[in-house]
């Protein structure tokens, strides 16, 4: 009992904080907050948040062992991106939203992703192993679905004639999101099933080899991980519409840029997936990483534009997806550099030196457009 304490304390203070929030401190969380208020709350749940995050990365990296890879890596996504997409609901779910914030959201978990924990794995990486390897076919296949989502999603809205803002018509939004989910189900098929090998470590393709980068102690049945991973989510998918409350109030009253919103939301769902990143490439499990990475942007992608159409045509919800100028330049440019990137078999420190300069410049122009 003891054991299960110490390992699944985020697990338990998930709980305890989501009852709190829900029942006895619920009244906390009204229209306005005073500043210590505010802050106290902010810290409690989005402290919290973040633990069932690298909670759900640690039963996912445990099913990675079991269950061998991609299916590790890719139960690890999807768990994260649950968290991302409940969030971005329950705050366009609150009314008071801006029209952008799934947009903005997207923007921001493909430029921390494609740019900041690309460029940091890759420096990391390239500093212990001067070069690293991973597997090309993957690699072309995650940048061929994402390219054509993200043009399809963030970039074709600014140019449909139907809507006066870059937005969509409801015949529109009901086709795009349709195709978007069979796409991103077009492409798991290829990864779990077809062909598998596509997004294993070369020279790693067999389930046993590939797996000796994992920590595998204290590893339960595959039963144990997959119940737990999906108790980790619960408390997650419900302080999620607390959070929102926080993060509305906060960028509405300090008048913060409109981005601030998405790069929080998309900071609390990667972090956990890019501390694991780092530690594959640290260990010259480059495709490992790789698969994080480029997954989380596809997943992204594939599961909330969907999410947020649905709630935009059900609930009469306005959404904005077109990004502006500046992001489509960097959105561009970002697809530029990563096709060169990952357009060969190896990769370098240099590599990875260009995809920070870029991400510091988006995050200099959140602040100073």
């Amino acid at each position: 009992m003891v054991q299960f304490i110490r390992s699944e304390i985020a697990l338990i203070l998930g709980f305890l904080v989501t009852i709190s929030a829900y029942g006895p401190a619920s009244s906390l969380f009204g229209t306005s907050f005073s500043l210590p208020l505010y802050l106290v709350l902010f810290v409690a749940i989005f402290g919290v948040m973040l633990m069932l995050s690298f909670s759900a990365v640690r039963h996912a990296d445990h099913l990675a062992v079991l269950l061998g890879e991609p299916y590790g890596t890719l139960i690890l996504t999807i768990a994260v991106i649950t968290i991302e997409v409940s969030l971005i609901s329950a705050i366009m779910l609150s009314g008071e939203a801006a029209p952008t914030l799934a947009r903005d959201t997207m923007m921001a978990v493909l430029m921390i992703v494609m740019n900041g924990v690309v460029g940091v794995v890759l420096l990391i990486g390239g500093f212990h192993h001067r070069e690293q390897e991973f597997n090309l076919r993957g690699a072309s296949a995650f940048l061929t679905v994402l390219a054509t989502l993200a043009t399809m999603t963030l970039i074709l809205p600014n140019f449909t004639q139907s809507t006066p803002d870059p937005s969509l018509n409801r015949i529109q939004a009901e086709w795009f999101g349709v195709i978007t989910i069979i796409l991103y189900i077009t492409f798991l098929a290829i990864q779990t099933v077809r062909h598998k090998s596509f997004f294993m470590q070369p020279g790693h393709e067999n389930r046993d080899s590939d797996d000796a980068h994992h920590d595998v102690s204290g590893s339960k049945s595959v039963t144990y991980h997959a119940v737990m991973l999906l108790l980790v989510l619960v408390p997650a998918v419900l302080l999620s519409k607390k959070l929102a409350v926080l993060v509305e109030f906060g960028v509405g009253t300090w008048h913060l840029p409109a981005a601030i919103g998405g790069v929080m939301i998309a900071s609390l769902v990667l972090a956990p997936e890019a501390l694991a990143a780092v530690a594959a490439a640290r260990k010259n499990f480059l495709q490992r990483a790789v698969n994080i990475c480029l997954g989380s942007a596809v997943a992204t992608i594939g599961l909330t534009v969907p999410a947020a159409l649905a709630i935009s045509i059900y609930a009469g919800v306005d959404i904005q997806l077109g990004v502006g100028n500046t992001d489509l330049t960097l959105l561009l440019l970002t697809m530029f550099v990563s096709a060169l990137t990952f357009g060969g078999v190896r990769t370098n420190m240099l590599q990875g030196a260009v995809h920070l300069v870029i991400f510091v410049v988006y995050v200099v122009l959140i602040f100073n457009p």
